[in-house]
């Protein structure tokens, strides 16, 4: 059975934490979509890891860790990312793997991504100028690199070829981009990836799953930047939702099992786009400070608010999620009162569902109000611990979502987490 964990707001929600705490449930975690723009944060013995392309169960003796197909990969990010890792974890080689048909991302998609974004002016997404936009747009133009390409004699061919079409491309911008003395480390890395096991993951999946194996697939980003279904045309480049885990690994619908969902206790949105509970003022500051709210891998500071129900319960349909994880519980421990969007007015008519266009419509958010809880959550040691107040607002979040809540974290320690029944 495979299960699956994904955000549900724009990202941020502290995914890494809870695979990291489900881990010893699970044979296998497989990353299924998304790129090195996405940080999942650990915290191990005390030390901070942020994870941008391995699976979140790499600190697990038991568990095999599986890049899938629809993850678009940075070669040099991952040798960086696992030479951090081998300092901590010296047997994590033997537990990776790496599906033959992810993408590759180029020095020149990065070129492309930086200057396409120059170019864009005040209409700029927000990329993290990765390269992931330009290379899933390789992936569905049919141009792409795929990590398998590197194990064939012509992979330098190969290369040219794409990098020459991209050239022609960053021909057309104002923009000059100074990308040559990324091909070096780009090309040593892909020596290095050729050492590391790569794997036909649908197959080697389908293995593991006929053994009996557990499989936990886990998602980066949130679902409100699903390409899709998400805030277009801010969103990223991959389905972030619980259907992009059959594309994105290679498996059958048939073998989906728990969806978890993590969101965390307010909401937080990095660079632009439409955030109809965004606070810009003292709270949203407040938030900020409260929370540490500046991304894992850019360091950009997040737009803070008070959490939206209203997108969350679109999400969790989306979906299909079977438990809800809250995250961040105790951030709020300094406000009072706390604030939850229940309906959007648009043009004067209150509504419960999420407008086509998000970016073009006027909406303003329909508020709850609930009073502060005069315990720290941080101190609770279990969810009967926690204020009578806390337990009557994960309750009636539970009612107007329509799903449970599975678990709340309190802290950001691995063992920080609360389990509601």
């Amino acid at each position: 059975m495979i299960d699956v964990l994904l955000g549900l707001q724009w990202g941020d929600e502290g995914k890494g934490k809870i695979v990291d705490y489900l881990a010893h449930k699970y044979d296998i975690i497989a990353r299924f979509q998304g790129g090195p723009n996405a940080g999942h944060t650990l915290y191990v013995n005390g030390v901070k890891v942020v994870l941008r392309t391995i699976p979140s169960g790499v600190f697990h003796d038991h568990c095999l860790n599986l890049i899938g197909n629809g993850v678009v990969i940075d070669p040099v990010a991952l040798k960086g990312e696992i030479e951090q890792l081998l300092a901590i974890r010296p047997d994590v080689l033997s537990r990776l793997f790496i599906a033959h048909r992810a993408h590759l991302i180029l020095p020149t998609h990065r070129a492309l991504d930086a200057a396409s974004e120059a170019a864009k002016g005040s209409d700029k997404i927000g990329s993290t100028l990765k390269g992931i936009g330009p290379a899933y747009m390789d992936k569905t133009g049919r141009n792409g690199l795929r990590v398998g390409d590197i194990l064939s004699k012509d992979f330098q061919q190969r290369y040219n070829k794409l990098k020459e079409k991209h050239l022609q491309m960053l021909a057309q911008y104002d923009q000059k981009i100074e990308w040559e003395e990324w091909e070096q480390p780009f090309m040593e890395a892909v020596e290095y990836l050729r050492t590391l096991q790569i794997v036909n993951a649908e197959y080697w999946l389908e293995d593991h799953l006929k053994s009996g194996k557990q499989i936990l697939a886990e998602g980066a980003q949130g679902s409100m930047l699903d390409i899709d279904y998400g805030t277009y045309p801010f969103v990223t480049s991959s389905n972030t939702i619980a259907a992009g885990v059959c594309a994105g690994l290679g498996v059958a619908p048939v073998h989906i099992g728990e969806v978890y969902g993590i969101t965390k206790a307010y909401c937080t949105r990095v660079g632009s786009g439409p955030f109809p509970t965004e606070l810009d003022d003292e709270t949203g500051e407040a938030l900020r400070k409260a929370g540490n709210e500046f991304g894992a891998v850019t360091g950009r500071s997040r737009r803070c608010g008070w959490i939206d129900l209203v997108a969350l319960r679109y999400t969790v349909m989306l979906s299909g999620v079977t438990k809800l994880i809250m995250t961040k519980t105790d951030v709020l421990d300094e406000f009072n009162p706390i604030k939850a969007a229940v309906a959007y007015k648009i043009d004067g008519k209150e509504t419960k569902e999420m407008p086509y266009d998000l970016c073009s419509t006027d909406v303003e958010p329909v508020y709850e109000t609930f009073p502060g809880w005069d315990k720290p959550l941080s101190a609770c040691t279990s969810f009967e611990d926690t204020p009578q107040v806390f337990k009557d607002y994960c309750k009636f979040v539970e009612q107007y979502l329509g799903t449970k809540i599975g678990f709340v974290s309190n802290g950001t320690g691995r063992d920080q987490l609360l389990v509601i029944g």
